[in-house]
């Protein structure tokens, strides 16, 4: 048995390393403890965001021309289109539900930027995006 210091981010560890395959190994006692027993935060768990609804897709602004597309919804995450909420021509405000993408077995809320009308929907249901694909144009 050999016992190591180990520094891992500014904080040390205690670690027993047991030597396998030879005749005086036995069980090691303790493994990879804390030398300071500190409470462990992990950033990444500590500010998940709810995958239930995502607020601020990506857009790609155009001018405000009557009848041209303003702005085009685009897939903030790869996923599945399971259902389009809205239809070509009708009106949405700030906010609303346009589609529902499934993305790593959840189900999102793609909501409306802005308010518009909606000029064309760029994927059928049930297909497959990529990241930044486009879904839906407003104008």
């Amino acid at each position: 048995m050999k016992q190591y210091k180990v520094t891992v981010n500014g904080q040390s560890y205690d670690v027993v390393v047991e030597e396998v395959g030879t005749e005086q190994a036995r069980p090691a006692s303790r493994v990879a403890t804390p030398a300071t027993a500190p409470a462990m935060v992990f950033p990444a768990a500590a500010t998940a965001v709810p995958a239930a609804v995502v607020a601020a897709p990506a857009l790609s602004a155009a001018p405000v021309v009557s009848g041209a597309v303003t702005a085009t919804i685009k897939s903030p995450m790869p996923g599945t289109v399971l259902s389009f909420k809205v239809n070509v021509g009708q009106s949405v405000k700030r906010g609303d539900v346009l589609l529902i993408l499934e993305a790593m077995k959840m189900e999102n809320e793609i909501v409306a930027p802005q308010a518009g009308i909606i000029a064309a929907l760029k994927v059928p249901a049930g297909s497959s995006v990529n990241t930044g694909e486009p879904l839906v144009d407003l104008s």
